[in-house]
């Protein structure tokens, strides 16, 4: 047996805010369209969810964030397909309801809920990507043109979409999640605790430690910082940082998570919050696919079509759930990888963008577009 990577060092908050690069922490990569739309009226609503498309391409990519999430969360994805591919690809981002610039209402919320959320985004006229929601009663008058991604809590969203709109779909990527949470593992609820501590002042930079040994390889928070950083010059529909110049690498991975961390929390427009990160909570913990459900969804969607992507170190959703996921789904690329965390998209993002890369492909070959 390998031995154990040694104990990350995770920097404290108040270096990170000295540090020259945390103001270029988040790219000011700008969408080709964004607003937005009401939904769930008859649901407890309307209330407002907010959309950005990135690109122009033909390929028709949606990213689903998970819990306590914002649209930036996905800004190397944004920034590979959206931008440098925009030829290729346009990307749907949203804030699910609860969380950036989404409205907030206080109500019980769902994974099955914010899945209807959003479909009625998609078949809203400022996006058209769907023909209409619920879809029309013949699913051969539905073209498949739809790449859906989803990690964690998005990737039940992805589960509970796909089995709205089967035949929408031409890939779906479930990425760290599960059909539910089971009940003896601790790691979720110890997870939680940490993300609901960042919110108390004293407890912080514990509570953003604890969170990063969650959430990612221990090697990995180790590592020098290996994000590939936009240029401003020569990246497409990208403003340069606020306070001008360049963006700016960290020393380590530790070091830009927790700067993305508290650019999360010191936001001005408060868009992570403690009363909608609680409301996703409960969306998460109370989601439940049974065997029977996913295996008529993989049926209707072809499993073929599908992926289904964990991480033994994942220390937010542990693995088992990931096996017991693909146990149900048989999906056509089953991965358990050794050694990745809960948050492949950061982690190991360019082996994580050929892949969804590889998988957009796949769809695009069924339906004939490739």
């Amino acid at each position: 047996m390998a031995p154990a990577a040694p104990e990350p060092a995770i920097p404290t908050v108040a270096e990170i805010l000295k540090h020259p690069a945390f103001p270029t922490t988040t790219w000011r990569l700008e969408p080709d369209r964004k607003g937005l739309i009401p939904v769930a009226e008859g649901r407890g609503g309307p209330l407002n969810i907010s959309w950005e498309i990135h690109g122009a391409g033909p390929i028709k990519l949606i990213l689903i964030m998970g819990l306590g999430g914002l649209k930036s969360a996905w800004q190397r994805q944004t920034l590979h397909f959206g931008h440098e591919r925009r030829d290729q690809y346009s990307v749907l981002l949203i804030d699910n309801r609860g969380m950036g610039d989404s409205d907030k209402p206080l109500m019980r919320y769902s994974t099955s809920e914010m899945a209807r959320d959003l479909a009625e985004v998609l078949a809203h006229p400022s996006i058209g990507w769907l023909p209409s929601f619920p879809l029309p009663s013949s699913p051969s008058s539905v073209e498949r043109t739809l790449h859906v991604v989803g990690v964690s809590m998005g990737g039940m969203i992805a589960q509970e979409l796909a089995c709205l709109i089967p035949s929408a779909i031409s890939s779906l990527s479930l990425i760290c999640t599960a059909a539910a949470i089971e009940k003896h593992d601790v790691s979720f609820a110890d997870n939680v605790a940490s993300r609901v501590q960042l919110l108390m002042p004293k407890s912080v930079d514990r509570s953003v430690s604890d969170t990063a040994r969650q959430l990612f390889a221990r090697s990995w928070l180790g590592a020098p910082d290996d994000v590939h950083l936009p240029d401003p010059a020569t990246t497409p529909k990208c403003l340069p940082p606020a306070e001008g110049g360049a963006y700016l690498k960290f020393e380590t991975n530790a070091q830009r998570f927790v700067a993305q961390e508290m650019h999360k929390r010191l936001d001005p427009q408060r868009r992570f919050g403690l009363k909608g990160f609680l409301l996703q909570l409960i969306a998460a913990g109370w989601h439940r696919k049974t065997a029977e459900q996913l295996r008529e969804m993989a049926d209707q969607v072809g499993r073929e079509r599908i992926l289904v992507m964990h991480g033994t170190e994942d220390g937010m959703i542990s693995v088992p759930h990931g096996r017991k996921l693909i146990e149900y789904i048989q999906p056509g690329k089953g991965l358990i990888e050794e050694g990745m965390g809960h948050a492949p998209l950061v982690e190991r993002y360019e082996w994580f963008n050929r892949t969804i890369e590889e998988q957009c492909a796949i769809g695009e070959r069924l339906d004939g577009r490739l």
